[in-house]
């Protein structure tokens, strides 16, 4: 088991969110970083050929305006020519100036040649000999040597040659340096980055860590943890999410619980008496008669607690209603000619409405039924019930209005949950308690509310708004 549970928890860290989370990002952060470095090696790499270029182009240029001027005045010394020209131009750092004057060497700037052209004598000594300008560029090893050779040519002087050269060795060397540093940055930041990301990842997981530890512990006993929601950002939403199932969960098991109690005890008077009677049934018809009427009579009243049960189960379910188009007038006249038959009251409507709507007939007729026959339970013979029906701002209202003992304030609300009954009434419900509940949903199934307005002797308002244009479930 021990084993099991450390290799679960090392499987966590090797392939939980957070790790993957840190590769992910060192993917990401190298392959951006290796283009980046490439990108900038190529860019450098072009500039300094272009760079390269420039600095043999320029040098040329300078070299020939000196010739045209020396043309220009007469002056026919070549070796006079070099020396006024290396004087003036310093090289930059790579540039190497040669001259030849009759196939030999002159003079040199700087004088320290790179080690490369000075073992390669065939490529000087043909230098020497040229007699039209020429480019071209000498690849070696360790460096890469660009050339441009100009000859000079003064009637009646000895030819001579003026050689540019430009080695990139140390610029190569440089960016070579730099990109090592480049990399090795890179590398260093990556790492403390990972090992950041790593402890500020964890932290910001906490709320999922916690959120499974909470979803492990729930069971039908405990459902009232919650997580502490921080921020406003997705995974706080997340938080309040989860924590609002938790709330629905708990409301579900809470009424599940309470139902079961409540059913379980409603059921549990019937079947005492049952098997009471049973127990001490004897051997006289007459007996035996009395005790089958109370055993039926208890049989038809778990039936009608069998019943209602099952319809508020169906409550939920999509075919429910049964749609249809109901005259609103018309079914106010049959909900009063119903209800009479419920006791003897004064029953009276109090206003009708003149439109159509889509509703369920039965089930609307079920909740006013509903409705009435708790008014006559709690109203005495002379007492009035009233019934009505009206329709403002794309609402219907059917009401049942009575001036019984009313309801107490502390009631209200509770009188409508399953098995509810109001404390201390005088006059003791027939049913289970039951109605009320039956009455809502039938309403909420209508996208509708339920309504109640009471004081204690003055009677009892049951209003149901459902709204005009009830349409979401027809079919």
């Amino acid at each position: 088991m021990a084993n099991t549970q450390n290799f679960a928890g090392w499987r966590r860290v090797f392939y939980g969110l957070r790790t993957r989370i840190i590769m992910w990002y060192v993917i990401l952060m190298t392959c951006s970083t290796t283009l980046t470095v490439f990108a900038v090696r190529q860019v450098l790499s072009v500039r300094i050929e272009e760079r390269s270029k420039q600095i043999l182009v320029q040098e040329v240029k300078e070299f020939r305006q000196l010739l045209e001027g020396y043309r220009e005045f007469g002056c026919c010394e070549v070796e006079s020519l070099f020396d006024d020209f290396l004087s003036r131009n310093i090289p930059v750092d790579g540039e190497f100036m040669v001259t030849f004057v009759d196939g030999k060497f002159y003079k040199a700037s700087p004088t320290a040649l790179p080690g490369t052209l000075v073992r390669d004598k065939k490529l000087l000594k043909r230098w020497s000999r040229v007699i039209r300008p020429e480019r071209g560029e000498k690849i070696t090893p360790n460096d890469n040597i660009r050339y441009f050779v100009q000859p000079v040519n003064i009637d009646g002087e000895k030819p001579g040659v003026f050689v540019v050269m430009h080695s990139t060795e140390s610029e190569w060397q440089k960016l070579n340096e730099v990109t090592v540093v480049m990399v090795l940055v890179t590398l260093m930041v990556l790492i403390v980055a990972s090992v950041v990301i790593w402890a500020v990842g964890g932290r910001l997981l906490r709320p999922l860590r916690l959120l499974t530890a909470t979803a492990h512990s729930i069971s039908g006993s405990n459902v009232g943890e919650r997580i502490a929601v921080q921020g406003s950002d997705d995974i706080a939403e997340l938080t309040i999410t989860f924590n609002a199932m938790l709330d629905r969960l708990e409301a579900a098991f809470t009424s599940q619980r309470n139902f079961i109690n409540d059913a379980g005890h409603e059921l549990k008077t019937p079947i005492t008496i049952i098997r009471g009677h049973l127990e001490l049934l004897g051997d006289d018809p007459e007996e035996q008669k009395e005790t089958l009427a109370i055993v039926t009579d208890e049989l038809d009243r778990m039936s009608r607690l069998v019943n209602d049960l099952l319809l508020l189960a169906k409550a939920e379910r999509p075919d429910f209603l049964n749609l249809e188009t109901v005259d609103v007038e018309v079914f106010t006249e049959e909900l009063l000619a119903k209800a009479k038959a419920l006791g003897d009251r004064h029953w009276q409507i109090e206003s009708q409405a003149f439109c159509l709507i889509v509703a369920d007939r039965q089930r609307l007729t079920q909740a006013m039924m509903n409705l009435a026959q708790n008014a006559v339970q709690h109203t005495k013979r002379e007492d009035a019930i009233f019934l009505g029906s009206g329709v403002r701002n794309n609402q219907v209202f059917f009401w049942v209005r009575d001036t019984g003992e009313g309801i107490p304030p502390s009631e209200q609300k509770r009188i409508f949950e399953r098995f509810a009954r109001v404390a201390n009434s005088r006059r003791r419900s027939e049913g289970y308690g039951l109605g009320l509940a039956i009455v809502k949903a039938i309403v909420e199934a209508h996208e509708g509310r339920v309504e109640l307005n009471s004081e204690l002797g003055k009677g009892a308002t049951f209003m149901l708004i459902l709204p005009l244009e009830f349409s979401s479930n027809v079919k």
